[in-house]
């Protein structure tokens, strides 16, 4: 899950110390968000992609207009195209089971 690769991204990089900051600060959901839907064998909500998206597209962006970050802005963005990806896939899977 695309969600995977962003929470160790932004580990390695110092931006989120845990799961549980990852759930809140990037998802926007509770501290256990991840860690109940693990549990649970669920899958995070396209609510929480989208997200998590938006927020990696907007640093993603900023960082890009600066050269000191800008390789990790590009790492950023494509870490968003993943998620929007994913979206886009699971609605579709969606809309195509009820044909």
């Amino acid at each position: 899950m695309v969600l995977n690769e962003v929470f160790g991204l932004l580990k390695s990089i110092g931006a989120v110390r845990s799961e549980s900051e990852f759930s809140r600060d990037w998802l926007g959901r509770s501290e256990c968000y991840l860690r109940s839907t693990r549990f649970s064998g669920l899958e995070p909500s396209i609510h929480s992609v989208a997200v998590c998206a938006s927020k990696l597209q907007h640093y993603g962006e900023r960082m890009c207009a600066t050269d000191a970050h800008r390789a990790l802005g590009k790492e950023f963005i494509q870490l968003a195209t993943q998620c929007h990806a994913h979206i886009n896939s699971t609605a579709e899977n969606t809309w195509m089971a009820a044909l």
